[in-house]
């Protein structure tokens, strides 16, 4: 069966640069994916990082059919063989891209494959030993490595490089003086897409909101009412058992009393 039309390709991804900035959002559901496509952002991301993402994945597609999708492939790739072997399970399960947070190296792999590559420029969570939990970028010298980053990043056959964290005057600096398509996460309004995960947007969790980042709803204190009712409601139904008062007749199915007679009256 043939899959709904995308909203973007790579292809159409490309023209719009410096033309409008996309919204972009990282969901980890189909509940998540379904509204992202019902409120019309442009891309999305989400984790193909685990045998259990990865099984999420068409489920994440066939909740929003007809958005763009890409899969953040798993830190940590021992080659470029496997690193083609995820990628092109990932285009086939339905993602429209990958994301890779490897090397140059593995990604210019995964990209004369033909495979869509976005990579990582900036704060590299998993590389914070190296930089600690800061902005990059800051000083001449940062920025400069920066951009030779960049640069090597268009020269593995990169689509596309989320920015994380980098003053939002080289971010706009940088995204005007590349082919790639940068996704901004905390790096301003002068890339090519504004980048925000889900869980901060929604205000998932207790913890102080990474300064880059706007919650627009406090999901945390509803999951708590919800836990609230959850208990109270089996509180409830334990004193119904208790008490007798549950299951109410309407609770029933009955017998008709001439055949229950003749069941019993049939036992030996």
């Amino acid at each position: 069966m043939l899959r709904p039309r995308k909203k973007f390709t790579v292809h159409e991804l490309r023209r719009l640069k410096g033309k409008r900035v996309l919204t972009h959002i990282h969901v980890k559901s189909p509940d998540e994916a379904a509204a992202a496509e019902a409120a019309g952002i442009d891309l999305m991301s989400c984790p193909f990082d685990t045998p259990e993402a990865q099984a999420r994945l068409p489920m994440l597609v066939e909740a929003a059919p007809a958005s763009f999708l890409s899969g953040s492939t798993p830190h940590g790739l021992s080659s470029r063989e496997e690193a083609i072997r995820i990628g092109f399970r990932a285009l086939e399960l339905g993602a429209s891209s990958v994301y890779c947070s490897a090397s140059p190296w593995i990604i210019e792999g995964m990209a004369r494959e033909g495979i869509p590559v976005v990579g990582h420029l900036g704060l590299v969570p998993r590389h914070v030993t190296w930089t600690d939990y800061r902005a990059i970028g800051k000083t001449a010298e940062e920025a400069r490595s920066l951009y030779r980053q960049m640069k090597e990043l268009e020269s593995a056959g990169a689509y596309a490089a989320e920015l994380e964290v980098v003053p939002h005057r080289l971010a706009e600096f940088l995204s005007r003086n590349t082919t790639l398509i940068l996704m901004s996460l905390g790096s301003g309004s002068g890339c090519d897409t504004q980048f925000l995960f889900s869980d901060d947007l929604l205000g998932e969790y207790d913890e102080r909101l990474p300064r880059h980042a706007k919650a627009y709803r406090n999901f945390l204190a509803e999951y708590r009412r919800l836990q609230e009712e959850r208990i109270a409601a089996f509180r409830e139904y334990v004193a119904d058992v208790q008490s007798g008062s549950f299951p109410e007749p309407r609770h029933l199915v009955e017998m008709d009393e001439a055949e229950f007679e003749a069941f019993r009256d049939s036992l030996p």
